[in-house]
């Protein structure tokens, strides 16, 4: 996602890393290097993530903006103050993801440009038909596809959105770490999902199935950009005439022109 870019002139004076913590830290050092005296806010609503987001970022060795640079504002950023909002791994676990677009779109200044990525429809193939099979609730909420999140994006406010993806399979040595990194992705927003807590006996069932099966997850995961454009002229509503109001305006404009 850093390598796209390269793709845009644009350099920012000011951009904003939104929930990083989730989204990876890694990144944060990369955009650092190479906006080097761009200044960053940073948004995490959850105090814990903010915390720990601020230790590793302003008092870290490795990041560059304690030696060059400006210093990390943490907190929200104000409207039309970035030109450039990085958020990964954000979209897919909006529970309204237009609203959310719709809060970078209000943080971008004229001109700016949105860079994000999710994970699309096609992640967690085979661990979804096993829990088909096995007659369970998904193991997680249903993706969005790239072509509507380009559509969603326009309808935001958005202009020239370029979406592209990869699939990535991951490999694990044991069913634990398996689910150690399941839990890592986050919430399983599925409405029908489990309605409880699940016990050590089905815990069991779950580790003997994974030990006979690749011990392995796909992911598809999607890249997007989009600039913020100019606004558009505002537009006087549609006024419907009847062609007798239409004689009716048109004899009292000539009346008004002979003085009568």
């Amino acid at each position: 996602m850093e390598e796209r870019l390269a793709w845009i002139k644009l350099k920012p004076q000011t951009w904003a890393h939104w929930q990083p913590v989730n989204g990876g830290l890694q990144a944060h050092d990369l955009l650092s290097r190479r906006y080097p005296q761009a200044a960053c806010v940073v948004s995490e609503p959850i105090p814990s993530h903010r915390d720990y987001a601020s230790a590793l970022l302003t008092k870290s060795w490795w990041n560059p903006a304690r030696w060059t640079g400006q210093a990390v504002r943490f907190q929200p950023p104000a409207e039309a103050s970035v030109q450039m909002l990085w958020a990964n791994m954000a979209l897919h676990m909006a529970s309204d993801p237009q609203e959310l677009m719709g809060h970078w779109h209000q943080a971008l200044a004229t001109g700016g440009f949105l860079m994000f990525s999710c994970l699309g429809p096609d992640s967690l193939a085979r661990l979804r038909e096993l829990y088909r099979g096995l007659g369970w609730p998904a193991p997680s909420h249903e993706f969005t596809d790239m072509h509507d999140w380009g559509d969603m994006l326009v309808a935001a406010g958005f202009a020239e959105p370029v979406m592209d993806m990869e699939r990535i399979t991951l490999t694990f040595q044991s069913p634990e770490r398996l689910l150690e990194e399941l839990r890592g992705l986050g919430r399983n927003l599925h409405l029908n999902r489990f309605a409880s807590l699940r016990g050590r006996q089905w815990l069991r069932q779950l580790m003997a199935i994974l030990a006979n099966e690749p011990l392995e997850l796909e992911f598809e995961v999607i890249y997007g950009h989009a600039f913020k454009p100019v606004p558009r002229l505002a537009v006087r509503p549609e006024t419907v005439l009847s062609l007798e109001q239409m004689k009716d305006s048109l004899r009292a404009a000539k009346t008004r022109q002979l003085g009568l």
